[in-house]
């Protein structure tokens, strides 16, 4: 008969899982780890801040990169480790921390008594109203505070024409945020386009977000969901999200009191996946570098 418990289930090390307890490794660049759910195994080429949120790119012996979060859920060598930030970033950011007496809807620390300033002359345009009132409610203070005006687009079809007709250029630049931005897709080919458009092309960023629309980006937790559903071909997508939620979706009254609803579920960046986070920060902090 086999003793699966071992000859002293009270001796020492009892407990321990057979792979050992994770130990905390930081996320420093060419580190090679593999991520437990997924399979996917490669060295870290950087870490980033997305709203408070970080998150670790690993690129795979075929140079194909893909993100994950910062966290336990990793193997080095088939031993588990939990990844943190590099050592100099996450002393910086706990002395930041330690400073810090409040913080915004974005993360950033919020300051206090200071009026918005004047607008500047760079600006970041999103697609649509939702993605308007997302980037608002989350970021709204911190572009406040840098004078940055967020500006509609009502789509990217005509992507080019958009950028010609802002003319961005030294102190006029132009960020750009692109639901489904996705290798292959026609917003795909769209942003190509007006990346190449001359001469403004120094002066434009076109960044984009993997989901269908901007709904998405909100975790699905927020909802009581574990994913968000996959909505049938031939049905439109904000119509079978509210239909699955058991929403009225009729009209496009309904669709709006379904994003309501959906909207005043994000309190702040932690309601927001990684993925839009990341690539507003981006914009912010191309629009508002010096000399833009």
């Amino acid at each position: 008969m086999v003793d699966r418990y071992g000859s002293d289930v009270l001796g020492e090390g009892w407990r321990t899982p057979p792979r050992g307890r994770s130990v905390q490794l930081p996320a420093e660049r060419g580190t090679v780890v593999e991520d437990v759910e997924t399979g996917w195994c490669g060295a870290v080429v950087r870490v980033e801040k997305a709203g408070g949120v970080h998150v670790v790119h690993l690129e795979d012996r075929h140079g194909r990169t893909r993100g994950f979060r910062l966290g336990p859920g990793f193997l080095v060598d088939g031993a588990p480790v939990t990844l943190t930030p590099p050592r100099a970033a996450a002393d910086a950011r706990l002395a930041q921390a330690r400073a810090a007496s409040a913080r915004t809807a974005s993360g950033s620390r919020a300051v206090a008594g200071q009026r918005a300033r004047v607008a500047s002359g760079s600006r970041i345009f999103v697609e649509g109203r939702h993605d308007a009132e997302l980037v608002e409610k989350v970021w709204g203070d911190d572009l406040r505070v840098e004078g940055v005006v967020v500006e509609m687009l009502d789509g990217v079809d005509d992507l080019a024409g958009a950028v010609r007709a802002f003319a961005p250029g030294p102190g006029r630049r132009m960020g750009v945020l692109v639901d489904h931005l996705v290798p292959g897709t026609k917003e795909w080919r769209v942003v190509e386009q007006a990346r190449a458009v001359r001469p403004h092309a120094a002066h434009v960023l076109v960044v984009g977000h993997p989901y269908v629309d901007v709904w998405q980006s909100v975790k699905p937790q927020r909802l009581g969901l574990e994913t968000w559903p996959v909505v049938p071909r031939g049905t439109p997508w904000k119509v079978g999200i509210a239909a699955h939620l058991g929403w009225p979706h009729e009209s496009q009254q309904d669709l709006a009191a379904a994003w309501r609803r959906i909207l005043g579920a994000v309190d702040g960046y932690a309601d927001l996946e990684p993925e839009l986070l990341g690539r507003v920060e981006e914009l912010i902090d191309f629009v508002t570098a010096p000399g833009s």
